[in-house]
């Protein structure tokens, strides 16, 4: 083997980086849910993506609900 194959085999797997749709599950998985501008400013994502995002959700199977906090905001959580 050379030597750039042997460093390769010795370092240590970097852990894979969190992705944008991972955060956006954590942020509707809370008890409060997240709202639309909360996910949008979390990934960067246009509000279409987003609400395409949430649509894409629904039909692996998650369960979302949406609901009204009482700042009037619209917010949207997935049910466990």
């Amino acid at each position: 083997m050379t030597d750039q194959t042997t460093q390769a085999a010795e370092e240590p797997a970097a852990r894979p980086a969190t992705t944008k749709a991972a955060t956006v599950q954590k942020l509707l998985c809370r008890n409060k849910g997240a709202t639309l501008p909360e996910i949008t400013n979390t990934t960067s994502w246009q509000p279409h993506s987003a609400r395409a995002f949430l649509t894409g959700l629904r039909k692996k199977g998650f369960k979302l609900i949406r609901e009204c906090r009482p700042s009037g905001d619209t917010c949207w959580r997935i049910e466990r």
